[in-house]
């Protein structure tokens, strides 16, 4: 059972990017990777009970259980010891991932507030692509009610594209809204 962006992909984008870019093989058609998304939880280092919250709405975001990421130096301004719980991350691929994005795509982006498109800026230079947002309330499977503190995330979108235009344009084709 193909999902909606895998046959978008096959559909669409592969023959849109063939011919953009003059493709000789189809192994040379960039494609989605992975998708890694992370929620920095500093503020839960010590309460335990909020990073337990935390990391249940990153695994209903994501349909799957993320990894609970330690820090790695002490930081005494931070009052931060090596050690602790610092943040949660999970990578996604194939289905899962497939089904993120079309999630992501067309029904959380959507909700946000004052809406104008993501920005076209956020490549790294290697064909990944960073994506930052402010809150998880626009995910439908966040509960309003239950939520105890709004936290954001950031998800990078890791594609086979060598270059920055070449993600751009498949990541536009899947229908990653860019701002104009």
């Amino acid at each position: 059972m193909a999902t909606r962006i895998k046959e978008k992909y096959l559909a669409e984008a592969v023959p849109a990017l063939q011919q953009k870019f003059g493709y000789k093989n189809v192994m040379e058609i960039p494609r989605l990777e992975k998708v890694i998304i992370n929620m920095g939880l500093g503020d839960c280092k010590d309460n335990a009970k909020a990073l337990e919250v935390a990391v249940s709405e990153l695994t209903q975001i994501a349909g799957q259980k993320p990894l609970v990421t330690k820090a790695k130096k002490s930081v005494a301004n931070f009052k931060l010891r090596q050690g602790m719980n610092v943040g949660a991350k999970v990578t996604l691929r194939g289905a899962r991932m497939e089904e993120f994005i079309d999630k992501l795509v067309n029904i959380a982006l959507p909700r946000v507030r004052d809406f104008r498109g993501v920005s076209g800026k956020a490549f790294d230079g290697r064909g990944n692509y960073a994506l930052g947002i402010k809150e998880q309330l626009i995910f439908p499977e966040i509960d309003y009610d239950k939520v105890e503190k709004i936290r954001g995330m950031e998800m990078i979108f890791v594609t086979t594209a060598k270059t920055d235009e070449e993600a751009k344009e498949l990541l536009r084709l899947l229908g990653m809204p860019f701002a104009q």
